[in-house]
């Protein structure tokens, strides 16, 4: 069946489905191929990583180390995947020699902040994401920019993305990691509702959006892993 065809009858499957149920189909639908989760054990990632560890915490988690990242979020990392018993946490980074070759003094994101999520965020995952047909993101409408559009299953390249939490807002992901008792990232009480690489993250006002503190001034709402 084409991709196309296959998001548009998920999607119409799943019209009403909630992220538990739509988790648990991505999971298991043999139509998909193999599925893999990505996640950057950021603010609001714990709820998708437990609704996955309930169907099946062997489910191949993908975590790209930028190797900027800040260190709250790497022991978030280890902490997160004990706490749910995931046991196939994959920690994807960028290649030695290209850093040597594009980013020898780490520096690259001061004027070139494109070219170094490039390097070290969507060229090391796709790589990653050879060997799946599908993979499952966090990506909430009410974050905006690009994603206030999203559907639940979409079409992009030569795989599907599945997105089961695109009606959630920050309330509804609160409540469920209180009402599980999940861990929760150390930076969030810090001000920082969404959490990238350390030189690209600040922390955000309340009036803000929840992004805005992501490449903040320059224009950017997106590493390139989703375009």
């Amino acid at each position: 069946m084409p991709l196309k065809e296959l998001a548009a009858r998920r999607n119409l499957l799943h019209k009403k489905s909630d992220p538990q149920t739509i988790v648990k189909h991505a999971i298991g639908d043999l139509a998909l191929g193999n599925t893999a989760v990505v996640s950057s054990f950021g603010a609001e990632s714990v709820a998708l990583l437990h609704m996955v560890a309930q169907v099946d915490p062997a489910t191949p988690i993908l975590f790209i180390d930028t190797e900027l990242l800040f260190d709250q979020t790497l022991q978030y990392q280890r902490q997160v995947a004990d706490h749910l018993g995931l046991t196939d946490v994959r920690v994807i980074s960028p290649s030695r020699e290209s850093l040597l070759v594009h980013d020898v003094d780490g520096l690259l994101q001061r004027d070139f902040p494109d070219q170094c999520c490039d390097l070290r965020k969507t060229k090391p995952l796709e790589v990653a994401l050879e060997r799946f047909d599908s993979w499952i993101t966090g990506r909430k409408r009410y974050q905006g920019g690009r994603r206030a559009q999203l559907p639940i299953y979409e079409k992009a390249d030569h795989r599907i993305k599945v997105n089961p939490l695109v009606d959630w807002d920050a309330r509804k992901t609160s409540v469920y990691i209180d009402a599980h008792g999940l861990p929760r990232h150390p930076l969030v009480a810090q001000g920082f509702p969404s959490i990238g690489c350390r030189p690209c993250t600040t922390r955000v006002e309340d009036d803000e959006a929840p992004r805005a503190g992501r490449w903040r001034g320059l224009g950017k709402t997106e590493c390139g892993i989703h375009l």
